[in-house]
């Protein structure tokens, strides 16, 4: 924007505005560096809300910051960096150290500075007697370069409740304002990810060589609870997912056994490492997607409807989805098992469906799907949660007498192919149904019925899929309304 801002010769400032935990992220090193190497005028404010860059100030650094912003004082500096190049050689390097050093007493800001950013900071974000005058000073002035404004905060302040559990108010539902109390409805299953935390530690407590990883999403993805269990073999990378898989290639290279806990959108960052650092490798890192399919209060940005279409593509890749959180426990137990290729396993958000639980999850033999209902007219091959609403969608057909055999495929890939073959050799009509993205777990059914001939003998094939639209937030249970994958408004075409 800054550089479309000089092509069209204006003025206005640009300002980015980011959070010390995503700085983690080497996307934003590959921006400053960029940016460190123009002239556009740039403001970059970033909001340490963890003091994890520096501690609180006082009024003395934020008086500093309010002088080092202002333009006489800038100015002041370019003089004498081009007072500098006057000296002979030797002079004008002992002026530059000279230059450096007093920068050092008064900001702190080295690695941004040797990035090409002017610092400046730390200031108290939350005085704004302080603030305010330095972002004036910066709204006015015009010298070229990109600046850093270093700000620090608490997350929650000024309320008691979000200052003492600022993970907790990360993103919040009701509550009560006074106590701080969230309103939460009694889960009347154990959720997703505690089932996952659960599993996991229990493979773990058997083998010594599982490690669990995760970017930035201990409580997320339930690793704080393998954490504690586990201290040394728990490992929290940041906002940092290329790194995280990259990381968990390393150690299953070397033998280890890494679970890579991240939800299914978030992995979409680390694809390239996924496929030249992982998949074609042939190592056998496990993927723990968490927030597969579509997310409630969440929203568009977080809900999983890509993974199936982006991991089905690569060879060899093992892909499993829950039908419910017992399912999810055998996939983890089978992930752990499987020690010559990579593997994913994908689970919603929310609580479970309220089965019954086993002690500890059992091995799946590979790509082999069960079948739970036997019927003639119609079969409905499941992937994922769907279940429970393909089994609803079963009785209502029954009522309306067609018969319906439901199947649940556990695995995207390997395909059972024996089930798809009998399923279309013993019905007129086969549904899929996922939640996912189109291109995913139906494409690839579809693709194995006409290489195996499987469609030319009149077999009519309908993929239920998410429609090919971003779903804003909203209880899940509208959203798959509105995508049509509940049994009250499932209507594939005829």
């Amino acid at each position: 924007m800054a550089v479309a801002r000089d092509f069209r010769g204006e003025e206005n400032n640009v300002i980015a505005v980011i959070g010390d935990g995503a700085m983690s992220a080497g996307m934003a090193y590959e921006a400053m560096n960029n940016a460190g190497s123009m002239q556009s005028r740039l403001i970059v404010i970033l909001n340490d809300n963890d003091m994890s860059i520096a501690p609180p100030v006082g009024a003395m650094s934020a008086y500093l910051s309010k002088l080092i912003s202002s333009k006489p004082y800038r100015s002041l500096r370019h003089v004498l960096a081009d007072v500098a190049k006057k000296f002979p050689r030797g002079l004008e390097k002992a002026a530059h150290k000279v230059e450096e050093y007093a920068r050092g007493l008064v900001t702190g800001g080295t690695l941004f500075e040797e990035l090409g950013f002017f610092y400046v900071g730390p200031i108290d974000g939350h005085n704004f007697d302080h603030l305010l005058p330095v972002l004036k000073n910066l709204r006015d002035d015009r010298e070229p370069g990109p600046v850093l404004v270093h700000v620090v905060t608490k997350k929650g302040h000024g309320y008691v409740p979000a200052e003492r559990s600022a993970d907790k108010y990360h993103g919040v539902g009701r509550f009560d304002v006074v106590t701080g109390e969230q309103v939460k409805v009694k889960a009347n299953a154990p959720s997703y990810t505690e089932t996952f935390a659960k599993a996991l530690i229990q493979e773990a407590e058997q083998d010594e060589k599982i490690i669990a990883i995760t970017a930035a999403m201990p409580a997320g993805t339930g690793l704080d609870k393998f954490a504690a269990r586990f201290p040394d073999r728990c490992f929290d990378v940041g906002i940092a997912e290329q790194h995280a898989v990259t990381f968990a290639a390393g150690l299953a290279a070397e033998g280890y056994k890494p679970f890579c806990a991240i939800y299914s959108t978030f992995l979409q960052r680390a694809y390239d490492q996924l496929v030249h650092d992982v998949a074609l490798q042939g190592l056998p890192v496990r993927f723990a997607m968490d927030r597969a399919g579509l997310v409630g209060a969440d929203g568009a940005t977080h809900a999983g409807a890509f993974d199936l279409p982006y991991l089905l593509c690569l060879p060899q890749m093992v892909v499993m989805a829950a039908a419910d959180e017992a399912d999810l426990m055998h996939m983890i137990a089978t992930c752990a098992a499987i020690d010559d290729r990579p593997s994913a396993v994908r689970y919603p958000r929310g609580e479970g469906m309220g089965v019954d639980m086993p002690q500890r999850g059992q091995v799946l033999p590979i790509g082999k799907g069960r079948i739970l209902r036997e019927g003639t007219s119609i079969a409905i091959l499941n992937l994922g949660t769907r279940l429970k609403e393909a089994m609803r969608a079963a009785e209502e057909l029954a009522a309306r007498g067609l018969s319906t055999t439901i199947a649940d495929a556990r695995f995207a890939k390997p395909l059972d192919t024996d089930l798809i073959r009998r399923l279309a050799h013993e019905h007129p009509v086969v549904i899929t149904l996922e939640e996912g993205a189109a291109g995913g777990f139906a494409a690839h059914v579809m693709q194995f019925m006409a290489t195996d001939g499987l469609l030319d003998n009149g077999l009519k094939f309908r993929p239920m899929t998410l429609p090919d639209i971003y779903i804003d937030q909203d209880k899940p249970e509208v959203q798959y309304d509105m995508a049509g994958l509940n049994a009250s408004t499932s209507s594939p075409r005829r």
